[in-house]
C-alpha cells in the first residue's frame, strides 16, 4: 500500500516551484497534483494517454474539444488521450488530481 495526505504533497509541490507533481507512477497509471492560482493561465497540450481529473479544491472552466463545463470541488472529468484541453476562467486557486493511464511519459 501507498497513502499519501493532500497537504504533504501540496507542500512537496510547491517546494518545487512547479504546478505538477507526480507523486505515483506504477505500471499501469501514474497519479499527480496539479495547481493552478486564480487568474492562471493553463499551459498544457493534450497528452497521449486518457486522463481522470478530480477536482480537490478552486473553481474553474474545462473546455476539452468543443465542450466546456464548470468545474469546482468534488468535479470529475474524464479526458480522452489527444484531445485538447485547458481550465480558463480559474476564479479560485484550482487544485486537481490527475490520474493517467496509462503512466505519463
Amino acid at each position: 500500500m501507498k497513502a499519501f495526505r493532500l497537504d504533504d504533497l501540496e507542500a512537496e509541490r510547491a517546494a518545487n516551484d512547479g504546478a505538477y507533481l507526480q507523486f505515483l507512477r506504477e505500471r499501469n497509471m501514474s497519479v499527480g497534483l496539479y495547481a493552478l492560482d486564480a487568474g492562471e493561465q493553463d499551459p498544457q497540450k493534450p497528452h497521449h494517454q486518457d486522463e481522470v481529473y478530480f477536482v480537490v479544491s478552486g473553481r474553474a472552466s474545462l473546455t476539452v474539444g468543443l465542450e466546456t463545463t464548470q468545474v469546482a470541488r468534488g468535479s470529475v472529468v474524464y479526458v480522452p488521450a489527444g484531445v485538447p484541453h485547458k481550465f480558463h476562467h480559474i476564479s479560485e486557486d484550482l487544485r486537481v488530481l490527475v490520474v493517467f493511464s496509462p503512466p505519463e511519459a
